[in-house]
């Protein structure tokens, strides 16, 4: 069975707030705590706990480090200092306890991030390799696993890119230090553990103005970002407020999870999880993560069913009415073998049309066959909620019917596209076919 999440980012996406917001939803902490044991990962702990946002009460994923690790993840004078706008004095006066926040912070997922040259805390620098082993030798479940390592590709694509050297030379900072991999396995391990299947993000609010990093201070929103957001199409909102709220490590999450930017029109609430950010900011940062589940009320409408007995046409008058028939409106035509008085072979006609289309159905009947009498019935019908969509494969794209049922979503490849490429690459249909119901999985979830 499908689940689906849509995930309100209005204040921004992060690692941590993620995998609070799962946690909140539902996720079992002990699950996680076993699966993120078994990375065999020093200087580091987890603190699962609530905090008061706005008065609200909100799960906070905290990655603790000891000292050797500690980093200015949460140091809103070393993020913004005096070009901050005032956002740090601002930030404290609102939230004097620290207890607001945005997103986790930028050089949680930067690119050999620095955290400035009159600190002496531990500076881990792990390339690509060194971080998917630390996954691949951990029992995280195989789920969780292939996610996490889909983030961390996806980070390290944006990060390529934004430096100009290939994914291969790229070594992270902060990426490979302990807090990063554990929020990361965190929120994969979130995901599997509570079967999401389909996460609809409709925006991502970010703020702007700068932010510092080793290599100075930055845009927002930082390149990583951008990177991501430019090549996975998350739609990104930019806010007036100033200050980071999107991290590279929530925006590659997002990218690796979404699977759609729309609402159903209509939908129930199944539950609510919300995750606390830890910046301090004027309004509190709050992702909120919503199990719901589609409304599939079946809709009723009335159809027509003509019929005609034909025991004295030949099959390519049959084939010719048929095609007139679909032309012109008819919702479906078909024949049945039938024997009529004295046992003779026929071909029962059934052609289903809306009620307004009889008189043209029945005139093209009597025109292209020789009947002289057709049956008329008008029936109530029951028809699954259904909408068109379309996926991309290797070959090309294809349309498909999207039907909606209480238990989940089911697929139909439109035919036609489906034999046009396998004719254009002389492919089985039945290996494209089960191409194009895998990536529907993928796009829109499936039973």
């Amino acid at each position: 069975m499908s689940k689906t999440i849509y995930l309100e980012c209005s204040r921004g996406i992060s690692g941590d707030m993620f995998a609070a917001a799962l946690l909140d939803l539902g996720a079992d902490p002990e699950i996680l705590r076993k699966q993120l044991d078994s990375l065999s990962i020093e200087g580091a702990d987890i603190k699962i706990s609530r905090v008061k946002k706005a008065g609200l009460d909100v799960c906070d994923f905290d990655v603790v480090l000891d000292k050797v690790h500690e980093n200015h993840d949460h140091d809103m004078h070393y993020l913004y200092g005096s070009h901050g706008g005032g956002l740090e004095k601002q930030a404290k006066a609102c939230e004097p306890e620290g207890a607001g926040g945005g997103a986790d912070s930028h050089h949680k997922s930067g690119f050999e991030h620095d955290h400035g040259q009159n600190h002496e805390y531990s500076h881990e620098h792990r390339g690509l390799t060194e971080i998917l082993e630390i996954l691949r030798r951990g029992s995280l479940s195989k789920g969780a696993a292939a996610l996490a390592e889909k983030i961390f590709r996806i980070l390290a694509g944006a990060e390529a890119k934004a430096h100009g050297v290939p994914e291969e030379q790229v070594h992270f900072h902060e990426v490979g230090a302990v807090d990063s991999i554990l929020d990361i396995a965190a929120a994969a391990i979130c995901m599997d553990n509570l079967g999401i299947t389909h996460v609809i993000i409709p925006q991502i609010n970010e703020g702007r103005g700068a932010v510092r990093c080793r290599h100075g201070v930055l845009p927002v929103p930082v390149p990583a970002v951008v990177n991501i957001a430019a090549d996975y199409g998350l739609p990104l909102h930019i806010m007036e407020e100033e200050g980071e709220f999107v991290t590279p490590t929530g925006a590659a999450i997002a990218a690796a999870i979404r699977t759609g930017g729309k609402l159903p029109e209509r939908f129930t609430v199944k539950r609510t999880g919300m995750g606390a950010g830890k910046r301090a900011y004027e309004k509190p940062g709050i992702l909120r993560a919503f199990l719901i589940e589609e409304e599939t009320e079946v809709e009723s409408d009335r159809i027509c069913k003509l019929e005609s007995n034909i025991d004295d046409c030949t099959g390519e008058a049959l084939g010719f009415v048929m095609e007139r028939l679909l032309q012109a409106g008819a919702r479906d035509v078909h024949y049945t073998p039938v024997y009529m008085k004295k046992n003779r072979p026929a071909y029962q006609l059934d052609v289903i049309c809306n009620p307004s289309d009889v008189p043209a159905m029945e005139r093209i009947i009597f025109q292209e066959t020789s009947t002289i009498g057709i049956r008329r019935m008008e029936m109530d019908r029951s028809v699954l909620n259904r909408s068109a969509g379309t996926v991309k494969t290797v070959w090309g794209e294809v349309r498909v019917k999207i039907c909606r049922l209480p238990e989940g979503v089911r697929c139909y490849p439109e035919y036609e596209d489906v034999a046009s490429l396998c004719r254009d690459h002389g492919i089985a249909y039945p290996d494209v076919y089960q191409e194009v119901l895998r990536e529907c999985g993928d796009c829109y979830g499936g039973l």
